[in-house]
């Protein structure tokens, strides 16, 4: 009596592991460049919105914030922004005013080291 054995050959298995193998060397970079490009574009948007609220604060109070924090007590952010490249969001560079205005916080950049897929350095965003 012969009874029918169901599965895979051990050359079947090694032809599919093969072929799997080849797909993720061909895909692999390529999601991980799309991941670090998009925390680039959620760098970019969070140091927009930040630099809008400190203009939008400057305009009402006629000073600068003493800190970041006082953003977001006086509702102009909801929360201090995340750094998706330092993965932080208190880590962030502080650039006081130049020409001697009240307050502290002028500006923000980003205080993680290297440089975007534009070949500038985060800090200079």
């Amino acid at each position: 009596m012969r009874r029918n054995h169901r599965g895979f050959t051990l050359i079947e298995l090694i032809v599919v592991m093969a072929i799997v193998s080849l797909l993720l060397t061909l895909a692999a970079p390529r999601y991980f460049r799309s991941i670090d490009r998009s925390k680039e574009t959620i760098l970019k948007a969070n140091l927009d919105a930040t630099r809008d609220a400190l203009d939008k604060f400057h305009a009402d109070t006629g000073r600068y914030p003493e800190q970041l924090d006082e953003l977001v007590s006086r509702h102009y952010l909801r929360s201090l922004p995340w750094d998706p490249i330092a993965e932080s969001a208190e880590s962030w560079v502080i650039v006081p005013p130049a020409d001697g205005n009240a307050g502290a916080v002028y500006s923000i950049s980003s205080s993680a080291t290297g440089t975007g897929t534009d070949g500038s350095s985060y800090a200079q965003w």
